[in-house]
């Protein structure tokens, strides 16, 4: 039942996803020839704006795309990832050739891998940056070959991608060996994803679990690993079981304050609840190159450690913040008037409920729960 559930809920956000994909011809003087590339642009996106988006490029994009694009509308609709764009290049007629490399050293051939290598990195990715508010943050994605083909981006001096989603991957000979080699090294925030399921292709599933030994004994705090070997599952089922799970550990550090988070960092952190928020907002920066607004969800949560901890210079600095990410918003009130209730100055407190009722509710604040803490107060008197 739970499993027919997830497939319509997925098959509704599927449908509003592909409402919104572009189809383009892009001609390549790499390759010789024109390569059909889709796009998914976020909900709301504004060609006209400021908001840089992730930019996720999913090879075989004939039949990883679609999928794709399900999961990132599905999972930034809940704030769980940053609303991204996401391009499917098309390779049903050419993949062999561009995914082809060479016996002797093993890296893209001559006969059409290199070509396409270049393709991704000298004119798809510029040509996206040039039409597409896109971030410095990109993410790729592969299945068996392609899976394999997208470490090649992590040997460049400065690697092109900085998240990598490989679904059962067909790796070349000494892939697993100098990859583990080049992960040892990285100097900058990695995320790597691997995944397998107990009916995969035999001889590919021995040596990714072979690979995944190797990986998961490297000892660096800059590559972000993680590896999923699923259960009654096969070469191609695994794809719609891994792409929530690869999401959800690449973009862990942005989703909201969950209260596991809750309870065993923010609570157990060493400076103050306000001061944590500011730390995971200044690391969401750093490691995905862009700002997020501050969600409504965090508010809350460091509203709660800063009671629980009696903390009264968080909750002024809380209602600060407040009053600066939504001074349109009944949650700039509401903040307000809980730091100036803490401290005892009901008159303030009952000003700044009285102010949020001609302001817009937000998701947890309504009219009717700010003129509850005013007939609270007016009670009290």
């Amino acid at each position: 039942m739970n499993k027919i559930i997830l497939f319509i809920l997925c098959s509704l956000f599927f449908q509003s996803a592909t409402s919104q994909v572009i189809y383009e011809t892009i001609e390549s003087s790499k390759i010789g020839t024109s390569r059909e590339i889709k796009i998914q642009l976020p909900r709301n996106y504004d060609a006209e704006g400021d908001i840089l988006y992730p930019l996720i490029i999913v090879l075989d994009g004939d039949y990883l795309f679609e999928p794709m694009i399900g999961n990132a509308d599905y999972h930034s609709y809940w704030g769980d990832m940053p609303r991204a764009i996401v391009v499917g290049v098309n390779q049903a007629k050419t993949r062999d050739a561009d995914l082809s490399y060479s016996d002797e050293t093993n890296f893209p051939s001559d006969e059409g891998g290199s070509q396409f290598f270049e393709f991704i990195g000298m004119e798809l990715i510029p040509y996206l940056n040039s039409n597409y508010l896109t971030s410095e943050f990109r993410i790729v994605v592969g299945h068996d070959q392609s899976a394999n083909f997208l470490n090649y981006w992590l040997f460049k001096d400065k690697p092109l991608f900085r998240g990598y989603i490989a679904f059962s991957p067909d790796l070349s000979p000494e892939m697993a060996t100098r990859l583990q080699e080049k992960l040892s090294t990285t100097t900058e925030d990695t995320f790597y994803y691997l995944a397998t399921a107990d009916n995969d292709v035999k001889s590919l599933r021995e040596d990714i679990l072979a690979f995944h030994t190797g990986l998961s004994a490297i000892d660096n705090s800059k590559l972000h690993y993680r590896f999923d070997d699923f259960t009654d599952a096969d070469h191609y089922s695994l794809v719609g079981l891994g792409i929530p799970k690869a999401i959800n550990e690449i973009f862990g550090l942005y989703k909201p304050i969950s209260r596991k988070e809750y309870q065993d960092k923010m609570l157990t952190f060493e400076g103050s609840p306000y001061e944590y928020l500011m730390k995971k907002y200044e690391d969401i920066e750093f490691f995905y190159g862009f700002e997020k607004k501050v969600v409504e969800n965090d508010l809350r949560a460091v509203l709660a450690a800063s009671k629980k901890k009696n903390d009264e210079e968080s909750l002024k600095n809380l209602s600060k913040l407040a009053r600066k990410e939504y001074s349109e918003s009944m949650i700039s009130a509401y903040y307000s008037g809980q730091y100036y209730d803490f401290i005892g100055n009901t008159k303030k407190a009952l000003q700044s409920y009285q102010s949020g009722l001609l302001l817009e509710a937000s998701e947890f604040i309504s009219k009717d729960m700010l003129l509850d803490l005013i007939y609270d107060i007016q009670d009290q008197d």
